[in-house]
């Protein structure tokens, strides 16, 4: 095997090769390159010196009675170097919708398997243009084989876990990042200081597989704007490309990254997108399964071949329970996690995994069965976005058995109640105790529970208490984009303000939200950036603002330094306290029938929680040790307008001191030294919107 830098001659031998495995893999001798496609009578592989290069070095043309067997076209090229590039073109009778078999000949595909692509030709347009011009195509890239890993993959679970949600180039990209690589693998290693001591355990990092950064609405991109949320996957093997410092590393880079995070104690943790993908519908582009695969990969109408069936919005639905691409998906997860080093999936729009070829609905959905079978992906955990955009709801009834879930039941109810809104003290103790009205039941445990308050698709927690509409006018859809069904409040007015008394409110809600979450049994999950108050200026959409209105601004006004504190201390104080991670949901019963029990809930009086009061804004409730010298809990949530004085259990031989109070200013809203804590007697003050926190002493 020739180095990247020997590359001398033009043209270089080959053999039939293998069709194992597919994708372009360095074996002894040379490169051997394989595809799978149906229908294809002759195939042809590109070879492009790299990524600049704008005609390709050699064409090889696979014959059927030499290069295919069954369905896979494969060769064995001798020597080629390292870091070069690869397209295929195909032939025959291909079915592509909105093309001929002709047009679509014309076109260099990417292959699904590539490990590393460039996009430095790419154009969204003449993909998809029937009359497209040569060479514009995404291309594979050749890479260094990976240094084995163990074959031993320890089991890893969401006990403990605290997850936080970034994107990886907008991390980074703000000037003020101070890192040498922005918007990189590389420039987030330089900030693993900063998520150690904010004490996270997890990141759970949106779409790294390579995406689609042209695949947005055109009067979108008439405003120069791009994909930069990265749901438009079209390599599901490949970090993508922009986030390298050398994209024809770019499996080494990623490692490298994920080996850095492991060296500090956090887990990594993929957003993956295996409901649809960039080649969006009958009229997107084709990219590589349209001509690969069509009728096997793609869910079609079978009253109309021409046309996709859409369950995602976004043109086309991942036939994801056909066995070749279940045995896909399977794959591609299995690399992830064995040769890459990562330690879990969220799943977008996951409930497309439970329709059928038609779209139907299946009792028993074989992939999400089978990745729980899996001896790889049954050790990591899985999480669903439990529902799709064609009506599929599954929150609390995802199939399988360990599959977490992002909650947004406890979402909302969160936010109606620090809103203020009445009468739902019983829901939102449901979900803060871990959501057992859902999970219990099929033998499901609070950590299938993925609890948050905001997320990437929505408002930040600093546009929650700042805006009571959406303003997504940036966007250049008129703010029609986006959700209209928020649950903020602005606290008397909206956007920016200079009245403190709005100020103060708003930043005594933050740290409400915040505490509630890390107060809550199951799994919490943060967003980056509202740890230290970030704002998108009320868009709650900025899928396509790849600027500073997304990006993380590490400039920190004194609020969001307060506010940073905050969330630190508050992370400290749920580990230190097994009581707010139970292994098992709460029961109101003193554990082995000795002691205090688990959790005892209160109202304004002791022992009266007012789960049917139609105007109650009131809850407490009072945890016991969970291990052994770990003190108790008493907690109190008061979002009335007004204070309360409300009693307090009796304590024998200890008192309560207070260590959390969010009315209270920086440092006194938490207070990490219980030794200097108030002590409270009897009973205590709560003022109004507030979260009250006492531990026994």
């Amino acid at each position: 095997m020739l180095s990247p830098e020997a590359h001398v001659q033009r043209s270089y031998g080959t053999k039939p090769g293998s069709r194992f495995p597919l994708g372009a893999t360095v074996v002894p001798g040379g490169v051997n390159f394989c595809a799978f496609c149906r229908h294809a009578t002759r195939v042809e592989l590109l070879l492009y010196d790299g990524p600049d290069s704008t005609e390709p070095f050699q064409v090889i043309t696979l014959a059927a009675d030499e290069h295919r067997t069954f369905f896979f076209w494969h060769v064995l090229v001798e020597d080629i170097p390292l870091r070069c590039c690869y397209t295929w073109r195909v032939y025959g009778p291909l079915g592509v919708p909105q093309m001929s078999d002709e047009a679509a000949s014309r076109k260099e595909l990417l292959d699904p398997h590539a490990r590393a692509v460039s996009d430095r030709f790419y154009d969204r347009r003449q993909a998809t243009a029937p009359d497209a011009a040569e060479h514009a195509s995404l291309r594979g890239i050749v890479t260094e084989p990976l240094d084995p890993r163990d074959d031993d993959i320890d089991i890893r679970t969401l006990d403990d876990a605290i997850i936080y949600e970034l994107h990886v180039g907008g991390f980074t990209r703000h000037p003020s990042s101070g890192v040498r690589h922005p918007g990189t693998f590389a420039g987030l290693i330089e900030k693993i200081p900063y998520l150690k001591a904010l004490g996270v355990t997890h990141v759970e990092l949106l779409p790294v597989m390579a995406f689609d950064e042209q695949d947005i609405p055109a009067v979108a991109a008439e405003r120069g704007l791009r994909n930069y949320w990265g749901y438009s996957t079209h390599s599901f093997y490949s970090p993508h490309p922009r986030y390298c410092v050398e994209p024809t590393r770019a499996p080494q880079e990623f490692r490298d990254f994920v080996d850095a995070l492991h060296a500090a104690g956090i887990r990594v943790l993929l957003d993956v997108v295996f409901n649809h993908t960039s080649e969006a519908g009958n009229n997107g582009p084709v990219i590589h399964f349209k001509v690969f695969a069509n009728e096997a990969f793609y869910q079609i109408d079978k009253n109309d071949a021409r046309h996709y069936r859409d369950f995602t919005g976004c043109g086309n639905t991942v036939n994801c329970n056909h066995p070749l691409v279940s045995a896909f998906i399977m794959r591609c997860l299995e690399y992830w996690v064995r040769e890459l080093g990562v330690d879990g999936f969220r799943f977008d729009l996951a409930s497309v995994f439970v329709r059928g070829e038609q779209g139907e609905l299946l009792r028993t959905p074989p992939l999400p069965w089978a990745m729980e079978a899996s001896p790889v992906l049954a050790r990591v955990p899985l999480i669903a976005e439990a529902w799709d955009a064609g009506g599929l709801y599954h929150v609390g009834a995802f199939p399988g058995m360990a599959w977490a879930e992002w909650n947004g039941r406890y979402r909302d109810a969160i936010r109606r109640f620090v809103r203020g809104d009445p009468g739902i003290v019983g829901e939102m103790c449901t979900c803060i105790a871990g959501s057992a009205d859902i999970y219990q039941d099929d033998g499901r445990l609070p950590t299938n529970s993925i609890n948050f308050v905001t997320c990437h698709d929505g408002f930040t927690l600093n546009d929650l208490v700042s805006y009571d509409a959406k303003h997504n006018e940036a966007n250049g859809e008129d703010n029609r984009d986006g959700s209209n069904d928020n649950l903020s409040w602005n606290c008397g007015a909206e956007g920016d303000t200079a009245d403190p008394a709005i100020l103060g409110l708003r930043l005594r809600q933050a740290r409400n939200f915040m505490a509630i979450l890390l107060l809550s049994q199951g799994v919490p999950m943060l967003l980056a950036g509202d740890e230290i108050l970030r704002s998108q200026r009320g868009n709650n959409n900025a899928f396509c603002q790849d600027n500073a209105l997304s990006w993380m601004d590490w400039h920190l006004s004194d609020d969001a330094q307060d506010m940073l504190r905050f969330v630190r201390e508050m992370i400290a104080l749920r580990k230190r306290h097994a009581s707010l991670r139970r292994r098992r949901f709460l029961t109101g019963r003193p554990a082995n029938g000795q002691g205090h029990p688990d959790v005892a809930w209160h109202g304004e009086r002791l022992d009266a929680p007012a789960w049917h009061d139609p105007g109650a804004r009131f809850v407490a409730f009072t945890l016991a040790e969970q291990a052994p010298g770990e003190p108790m809990l008493h907690i109190v949530f008061n979002m009335n307008d007004d204070a309360r004085d409300v009693a307090l259990p009796v304590l024998d031989n200890r008192s309560w001191r207070r260590i959390v109070d969010t009315a209270r200013e920086s440092p006194q809203d938490i207070v990490p030294d219980v030794e200097t804590a108030d002590i409270e007697r009897g009973a205590c003050r709560v003022e109004a919107r507030s979260v009250v926190v006492l531990e026994s002493h």
